[in-house]
């Protein structure tokens, strides 16, 4: 599947959109997570935004993609379910065990919905209008009045402000 260096619009969704990005503690997991892998995996985010049930990214990788892209989503499910633990999210754990398939044994837990819904940004027109969703996702939402204001999304970065993450710049 998508193993070449071409642009893919993601979706990565918490398992029956259970709102877990509610505070900053999970979504620095993220972002240090996109730290990790954009400097260790060679992982190139162009756009992206944390919502409280999923992500919406537009990224690339020089090999593969899919790979990286569920080593990624099973290091942060562990992270984020150790934080859960400690934070004493216990209605949220509990969704999570019952929603486990029974196929995998090697978590109690699902976090991630299985999939991320690569779809390829073939022209310009395709990646303006998907970086164009993905910034207006926390205004939709009623989050915010204006795209900038929410911290965790790129917006900014397109807007040449401070942001708590870069994001990579397009070739």
């Amino acid at each position: 599947m998508y193993n070449d260096d071409s642009l893919y619009f993601l979706t990565l969704s918490v398992i029956k959109k259970i709102p877990v990005f509610t505070n900053l503690s999970y979504m620095n997991i993220i972002l240090d997570n996109f730290t990790f892998y954009q400097e260790n995996q060679h992982l190139r985010i162009i756009c992206y935004v944390i919502m409280d049930n999923h992500i919406h990214m537009i990224a690339s990788h020089p090999h593969n993609l899919s790979k990286v892209i569920k080593n990624f989503k099973s290091f942060t499910a562990k992270k984020l379910i150790e934080r859960l633990y400690k934070d004493n999210r216990d209605w949220i754990l509990q969704l999570m065990s019952e929603h486990k398939p029974d196929y995998k044994q090697e978590s109690s837990f699902q976090f991630w919905e299985e999939g991320n819904h690569p779809k390829q940004i073939q022209e310009l027109k395709m990646l303006n209008q998907k970086i164009e969703y993905i910034h207006y996702n926390p205004v939709k939402r009623g989050l915010v009045v204006n795209e900038k204001d929410w911290i965790y999304s790129s917006a900014s970065n397109f807007l040449g402000l401070d942001s708590v993450f870069q994001v990579d710049k397009l070739d």
